[in-house]
C-alpha cells in the first residue's frame, strides 16, 4: 500500500505531529508512507507549477491520504489551507475523488475539533473517502498505551482502504445562490447617531473588488461622521506564515520582528483599537488562507489574550449558516480572549434593504457597547479554553511560554479553586457534617435553600 502523508507543519521534518508518522513508518510492514512536506515548501508549490503538478501526480498514485498536521489557532496552519485553496484555483480536484483519506493531528487540544471538522468538510467537498481523525496531545507519543491507540487507528484505516470499506459524508457541498448586494444611501441622521468618538479598526483581505464583501464593507465605512482605520492583508508587507518555532514563547519576540510590517501594525494599530471589526468571504470552509495567516501570525503573543475588553464583529460574504464550525471558532476566539461579540453580519438574506439595515444596527451596537464597556460573560468556549492554557502554561510548557507565565500570574488567570483556602476549609467542614446519615439527610433538606441564601442577602442590601 502507498500512503501519500501531506505534512501540514511548517517545521518539516522536526514536526511533532510527523513523529507519530515515523512511528506508524516503523511499526507497520508492506506499508510505503511517500512524506511531501506540503507547509514548508509552499512558496514553491504556488510558484513553481511543475513542483505542485509533481504532488499531484504523488497523489493520483496513491492508495490513501494521510493529512498530518499541528494545530495552528483553531485550525490548520494557514500554510496548508493555501494548498487547498490551489487544488481549486487549478482545478485538479478530481484526483482526490474517491481515494480514502484519514486525518492526524497534534496539539494541547486547544479547539482540535474544530480543525478536525474542517478537514473532514474538505475532504468531503473533494469527494474523498473519510475514514477518520485521530488528534493527539503534543506528547502522547511518549506514553505506550497512547501508541498503542494510534497503532490501532492506523491499522483500521489501513484494513478499510484496503476492503474499499465504504463511508457515510457528514458535510455537503455549500449551497450558494448568486445574489449581487447593492446597499443604500446612509441618510443624515444616521450619521448623527454614530459619532466615531471610539477608534475602530476593520480588517479585511479584500482590495477594490466589487464583490459583497467589499460592498458591505463600504457601507459599513460609511455608517460614521470619520474614517475608519482599514487594514489591508492584501497590502501589508508579510513575509510568511508562522512557522511555529515558539521563540517568541521567552518575551513575545518574533523571528519575522523587523522583517515585515505585521507585528508593527498589530501592536500599533490593533492592540490601540477599541473596535475590531473582521470582514471576509468563505473558501474552502473558512476565510482565506491570507487571513488565516493573519491569525496564525498574532501568535508572537502566545496566549496572551490582546483584545480584552475590546468591541468584535465579523462581516462575512457566503454560506455561514451552513459552516457551523466557522461561527463556532468566531465565538470562542472573542471569548477566550476576553473581548465582546457583537454581530457576525453576513449577505446570506439576499436582501440588499435588510443587509443595511444590519449593518447600520450593527455600527450602532459597536459603539454603544464600546462606550459602555460592555462584555458579555464568556461560555464554555471561552472559559474552557482559558483553563487549557492556564494548565499548560502553568505545568509542562511554562519554560516555553514565559512570557504568557508572567502575564497569567499577574492578572489573576491562575485562579486554581484547590488553592482558594476558604472553599478548602468549606468542604472540610461539609464532609464532616455529611459523614453520617443523619447528617446527610439534614444537609439534604435545606441544601436548595442555603445555595441561594447569600445572592438574596445580596439583593437585599441593593438599593431599588
Amino acid at each position: 500500500m502507498n500512503i501519500i502523508v501531506l505534512n501540514g507543519s511548517p517545521k518539516g521534518d522536526l514536526s511533532a505531529t510527523l513523529q507519530s508518522v515515523r512511528f506508524l513508518e516503523k511499526k507497520i510492514k508492506d506499508v510505503n508512507f511517500d512524506i511531501i512536506h506540503i507547509s514548508q515548501s509552499i512558496n514553491s508549490l504556488e510558484k513553481k507549477r511543475e513542483k505542485f503538478d509533481g504532488v499531484i501526480e504523488k497523489i493520483a498514485s496513491a492508495d490513501l491520504i494521510l493529512w498530518s498536521t499541528p494545530v495552528y489557532v483553531f485550525l490548520v496552519p494557514s500554510q496548508l489551507i493555501r494548498f487547498i485553496e490551489l487544488i481549486r484555483e487549478r482545478d485538479v480536484q478530481d484526483v482526490f475523488k474517491n481515494k480514502f483519506t484519514a486525518v492526524l493531528t497534534t496539539s494541547i487540544h486547544f479547539y482540535d475539533h474544530c480543525a478536525h471538522h474542517y478537514l473532514s468538510a474538505v475532504c468531503d467537498d473533494l469527494e474523498m473517502n473519510f475514514t477518520g481523525g485521530f488528534s493527539a496531545d503534543s506528547y502522547d507519543l511518549l506514553d505506550k498505551a497512547e501508541r498503542g491507540r494510534l497503532l490501532l487507528f492506523a491499522e483500521e484505516f489501513i484494513k478499510n482502504t484496503t476492503e474499499g470499506t465504504p463511508y457515510s459524508k457528514k458535510y455537503f457541498q455549500n449551497t450558494v445562490n448568486p445574489f449581487s448586494y447593492t446597499p443604500g444611501a446612509v441618510e443624515h441622521n444616521q450619521l448623527l447617531n454614530k459619532k466615531s468618538d471610539k477608534k475602530i479598526v476593520l480588517i479585511t483581505d479584500r482590495q477594490n473588488d466589487q464583490d459583497n464583501i467589499s460592498k458591505m464593507v463600504s457601507r459599513f465605512r460609511s455608517c460614521f461622521d470619520k474614517n475608519i482605520d482599514v487594514i489591508s492583508l492584501k497590502e501589508m508587507n508579510i513575509k510568511g506564515g508562522c512557522i511555529g518555532c515558539v521563540q517568541c514563547g521567552f518575551d513575545h519576540e518574533c523571528i519575522y520582528t523587523g522583517k515585515d510590517e505585521f507585528i508593527d501594525i498589530y501592536n500599533s494599530r490593533i492592540k490601540t483599537a477599541d473596535i475590531i471589526v473582521f470582514a471576509g468571504q468563505i473558501r474552502e470552509r473558512f476565510f482565506s488562507a491570507l487571513f488565516k495567516q493573519f491569525f496564525d501570525r498574532a501568535f508572537f503573543n502566545n496566549h496572551t489574550p490582546t483584545i480584552t475588553g475590546k468591541q468584535v464583529g465579523f462581516i462575512v460574504s457566503g454560506p455561514l449558516a451552513q459552516n457551523e464550525n466557522i461561527r463556532e471558532m468566531f465565538e470562542a476566539y472573542t471569548e477566550w480572549q476576553g473581548a465582546n461579540l457583537v454581530d457576525i453580519i453576513t449577505d446570506e438574506v439576499q436582501d440588499s434593504e435588510s443587509i443595511d439595515n444590519q449593518i447600520t444596527n450593527f455600527a450602532g451596537r459597536l459603539l454603544a457597547f464600546a462606550r459602555s464597556g460592555y462584555v458579555k460573560p464568556a461560555t464554555f468556549l471561552g472559559i474552557g479554553g482559558m483553563k487549557i492554557f492556564r494548565d499548560d502554561v502553568w505545568g509542562r510548557h511554562r519554560f516555553v511560554f514565559q512570557a504568557d507565565h508572567r502575564y497569567y500570574k499577574e492578572n489573576g488567570i491562575y485562579d486554581f479553586p484547590q488553592d482558594d483556602q476558604r472553599i478548602i476549609e468549606t468542604n472540610k467542614f461539609m464532609f464532616e457534617m455529611t459523614s453520617t446519615p443523619e447528617g446527610k439527610a439534614a444537609i439534604r433538606k435545606s441544601l436548595a435553600r442555603e445555595m441561594i441564601r447569600p445572592h438574596q442577602k445580596k439583593i437585599a442590601q441593593e438599593e431599588g
